[in-house]
C-alpha cells in the first residue's frame, strides 16, 4: 500500500501514551516502522532499548531524552537520535501533550526493559483500541 489514511489507523493506549503505527508490518514494511505517539503532561516511556536505531521528530511540546544516564532537553522542532541497543527514556516536561514521530530501523520492532525483559507491544496483540 503506497498511501495510509491516518484517520483509519488504530489508536492504542499504554500508560500515559497514545500510540499509532503509521507504517509498519501491516503495510508490508520489513526494515522500518513509523509511530506517532502522544504523551500526556508529566508522562514518560519506561527505560527501554531495541536492537535498531531510533529517530524522534518532535511535533509538539517539550521534554527530555535520557540515553544511558545522559539527559538532553528538547522542544518542538527538534530531531533526536538513539543508537541501537542503548537504554533510553523520553519524558514530557511541559504542560501540554508531547507529540512526536518515532522512526525505528526494524519491523516489527522489538522492545526490552533495561534489565532485558521483553516489553509487550499492545499494537501487535489483541488488546482493545481506544
Amino acid at each position: 500500500m503506497a498511501a495510509v489514511d491516518h484517520t483509519g489507523v488504530k489508536t492504542y493506549q499504554v500508560p500515559g501514551i497514545r500510540h499509532r503505527t503509521l507504517a509498519g508490518p501491516e503495510q508490508g514494511l520489513k526494515s522500518l516502522e513509523v509511530w506517532e505517539q502522544t504523551m500526556a503532561s508529566g508522562g514518560n516511556t519506561p527505560e527501554h532499548r531495541h536492537p535498531c536505531e531510533e529517530v524522534f521528530v518532535i511535533l509538539q511540546g517539550a521534554g527530555r531524552l535520557t540515553i544511558e544516564g545522559n539527559a538532553t532537553d528538547f522542544a518542538v522542532g527538534a530531531t533526536l537520535t538513539v543508537p541501537p541497543g542503548r537504554v533510553h527514556k523520553v519524558e514530557n516536561l511541559g504542560s501540554e501533550d508531547l507529540v512526536y514521530l518515532a522512526i525505528l530501523g526494524m519491523s516489527p520492532v522489538t522492545l526490552e526493559s533495561a534489565d532485558g525483559t521483553p516489553i509487550q507491544r499492545p499494537w501487535l496483540s489483541n488488546e482493545p483500541t481506544v
